[in-house]
């Protein structure tokens, strides 16, 4: 530790006269691979020229997509063990002008956690053997480090509170915890309990010039910013203290799939209306696929209280006693994730392996104030049907997620949103993925009159490139071409975010493709 203390020192001492990074050379990379090997274990570090590059690179890549032939690799992959490892990487890259990218579940679904779309000289500081998960079950809470996947802290609440604590995050259980956590991160507890963001209490980051800075150091703006503006614009997040919250030990689940010749068409229009205004306990949302809308739900409750519920709100889905699974949260987390209509044990939330077998393409909307209407949904069941379809998967909004205010968290998709959309288009390997990636772009341009408007907004944990990318001025990315994108993100939340870019990396050392561009206050 004394060693690492005096090459940390050194650094800093370097760094004092070192603003954003240059242009890497090759020269450049190797200093910085002998800066990385001067506090880090040889064993943790990998290099292009490593025969344990690939397998680590492809060890947390989601979609194949972006490991093709041409694409922009790092130069480094660090799988750092401790805060002090993560510090001596981003200060070797500021020295030597090789930025940092973080990766924590690889699910990022651009691939920006690990790629660069344009030539660029950059490593990846790989999370996953960054994963502890620290749970007070007395107090509700818990530390969770940004390498867990999110099935792990639901795994570990449910484990130390005998099924009576759960955490409100997504569906997937191995989506990393940093980037969701970050980018908002809402699933089945949205209408009780809100956000992952919302419940965020604390936080661990180490920022642009390797300092490990808490809430109370890091300070209000770049707090705010990281829970819901995307972790990695602002630094590097370790670590998250977050709320727990109740759930009984029993929950009830049910899969009601219904095709258009049994009335698609019509139940999905009701269940616009209807999702978001459904006690809090209740939360159901839709996939839709083919010729068929498949309606999946988690009641925090029995299924004898659940049946006159649904008989008196939603009649139009015809839900009844043979449609209900009793079991934990966290079995119902699975349940409707596989959606198989089979009991999954809580154990498989420990399962960090993710098939990497489907490429694919996404992208998201969101439903404001007007439901869609009915005609408009049989065309859209037209789209479903037509060659290489996709599917469309809708979250109900209202409740607990609606009432917090825009600005509260970054998250800006608050009162007045129905729903939102998420298209997904998959393919396999050797076919030809143009015609899926056409599919997307061309329903969401259909779709354009009956979603969200000035912004047309969109949720930043869908990421997607063809919304914008960032415009680089003079080595800062430009705040004013950002809004393009930004502005479907965050509506009026992006200024501030930039202004928290400003505070805390203002020579934007910490940048991609979608990043927040700094916007610095002139004197």
């Amino acid at each position: 530790m004394a060693a690492f203390r005096s090459a940390l020192a050194a650094l800093v001492v370097c760094l004092l006269c070192f603003h954003a990074p240059a242009p890497s050379s090759s020269d450049s990379s190797g200093d910085f691979l002998h800066c990385l090997s001067a506090s880090i274990p040889s064993d943790l570090i990998f290099a292009q020229s490593s025969s344990s590059f690939t397998s680590v690179l492809v060890s947390y890549v989601r979609n194949p997509r972006f490991i093709a032939p041409g694409t922009v690799r790092p130069l480094v992959i660090v799988t750092p063990t401790n805060a002090s490892h993560v510090q001596a990487t981003v200060l070797c890259g500021r020295l030597h002008g090789v930025r940092v990218r973080v990766r924590s579940g690889g699910h990022d679904y651009e691939g920006l956690s690990y790629r660069s779309v344009n030539p660029e000289a950059f490593a990846v500081v790989d999370l996953s053997l960054l994963r502890s998960v620290r749970v007070n079950a007395a107090k509700a809470t818990a530390w969770v480090d940004s390498g867990a996947t999110i099935g792990e802290p639901y795994y570990a609440a449910a484990k130390a509170s005998g099924d009576r604590l759960a955490f409100p995050a997504g569906l997937c259980p191995t989506i990393g915890v940093g980037g969701h956590f970050s980018g908002g991160g809402f699933g089945v507890l949205q209408r009780k309990y809100g956000l992952a963001a919302d419940n965020v209490l604390d936080a661990v980051l180490v920022d642009a010039e390797g300092r490990i800075l808490n809430k109370k150091a890091m300070g209000r703006e770049v707090f705010w910013a990281i829970r819901g503006g995307g972790g990695e614009s602002f630094g590097i997040v370790l670590s998250w203290r977050v709320r727990l919250v109740p759930v009984p030990p029993k929950v009830t689940a049910f899969i009601v799939p219904v095709t258009i010749a049994d009335g698609a068409v019509d139940v999905l229009t009701k269940w616009q209306q209807i999702g978001p205004a459904l006690p809090e306990d209740l939360f159901v949302r839709v996939m839709a696929m083919n010729d068929t809308a498949i309606f999946q739900s988690v009641y925090l409750g029995t299924c004898d209280a659940l049946l006159p519920v649904m008989s008196s709100r939603f009649p139009e889905l015809g839900m009844n006693r043979t449609h209900c699974r009793e079991m934990t949260w966290v079995e119902s987390v699975l349940y409707v994730y596989v959606g198989s209509g089979n009991p999954i044990p809580a154990t498989d939330m420990l399962n960090r392996t993710y098939p990497m077998d489907g490429f694919y393409k996404a992208t998201s909307d969101y439903v404001r104030d007007q439901p869609i209407s009915r005609d408009v949904w049989a065309e859209i069941f037209g789209w479903l049907a037509k060659p290489n379809p996709g599917l469309m998967i809708m979250d109900p909004y209202g409740g607990r997620i609606g009432v917090v205010p825009e600005s509260a968290t970054p998250y800006p998709h608050r009162g007045g949103v129905l729903y939102n959309i998420q298209y997904l288009n998959f393919w396999g390997a050797g076919d030809d993925g143009e015609p899926h990636v056409r599919w997307i772009r061309d329903l969401y341009a259909f779709m354009a009159p009956h979603v969200s408007k000035d912004p047309r907004e969109a949720y930043f944990n869908y990421r997607d490139l063809d919304l914008g990318r960032n415009v680089v001025v003079g080595n800062v990315s430009s705040y004013e071409a950002g809004k393009v994108w930004g502005e479907k993100y965050f509506r009026g939340n992006y200024k501030r975010l930039a202004l928290a870019k400003g505070r805390i990396d203002p020579d934007e050392y910490f940048r991609n493709e979608q990043s927040i561009p700094p916007l610095v206050p002139r004197k």
